[in-house]
């Protein structure tokens, strides 16, 4: 029996070029016109969701910024927050200045975008605001985005594990980038996901879930059924007890349907 589907978006469902096929959109479609919930389940903060509500028809809910924002794709506006607290983000970016040779930060929260000045963005964010780390954590914040230049993602958060652990939760969603991505403690895509399924009384057993980078690795592993796509991170890969087809072949529509159709 499937109640829940959670899918991740960027090389999962949706391709380099923002688009998501027919065929996904159909299926996940066909799965809501059984009764079944569809979430989406993402890095991105709410800001970068409007194409995708747009895309999938403003319907459900999704869950962003690797589970510190509830997003009603309707309404398109947040409707529950789980922040970092000042404090922990503050001890966050000192242990990281202690082991990153040159860290620069940036945070997302309910009110937009913040970086520092050695803070490169990868792409235009209007409004942001740019000041020291200290002053942008001086309240709660939904992310702590952390870049090194001279280092890989997977570099940073070899670095970035031990130092963090009990303090915050640290991953990433791009192993072609160096940046790491910073919750609030028992934060996660699973920890708001599994929410969500008790609040509609959904079992764990009846929730797939989907993704492909290690900020997906916890919703796999809680899922009923969890699947890595065949493009995800080699992590990602080692861990998952299912593999679904790569992004380019329609691998969630692939599973989907297979699971709507039966034994």
């Amino acid at each position: 029996m499937i109640g829940l589907i959670a899918t991740d978006l960027d090389g999962t469902i949706v391709r380099a070029d923002e688009s998501v096929s027919a065929r996904t959109l159909a299926a996940l479609d066909r799965a809501m016109g059984v009764g079944v919930r569809v979430v989406f389940v993402t890095g991105r903060p709410p800001r970068w969701m409007s194409t995708v509500a747009d895309v999938t028809g403003h319907r459900g809910l999704a869950i962003c910024a690797n589970g510190a924002f509830v997003y009603d794709m309707g309404s398109e506006a947040v409707t529950q927050t789980f922040a970092i607290a000042p404090d922990a983000a503050q001890v966050a970016a000192a242990r990281l200045q202690e082991v990153l040779p040159h860290p620069a930060f940036a945070v997302e929260s309910s009110n937009g975008f913040g970086h520092d000045a050695a803070y490169i963005p990868r792409w235009d964010v209007d409004p942001r605001v740019v000041a020291p780390i200290e002053e942008l954590i001086d309240r709660p914040v939904a992310k702590l985005l952390v870049r090194d230049e001279t280092l890989s993602g997977d570099e940073m958060l070899r670095r970035a594990r031990p130092v963090l652990a009990g303090q915050v939760e640290v991953t990433h969603s791009n192993m072609n980038d160096c940046l790491l991505e910073i919750s609030a403690l028992g934060v996660s895509k699973a920890t708001t996901l599994a929410k969500l399924a008790a609040d509609w009384g959904i079992a764990q057993s009846d929730v797939v879930a989907f993704g492909d980078m290690p900020n997906d690795l916890e919703m796999i592993q809680w899922a009923g059924r969890g699947y890595a796509m065949a493009n995800s991170h080699p992590e990602v890969l080692a861990a998952a007890d299912h593999i679904a087809p790569t992004i380019q072949e329609d691998g969630v529509a692939q599973i989907v349907e297979h699971l709507l159709d039966g034994p």
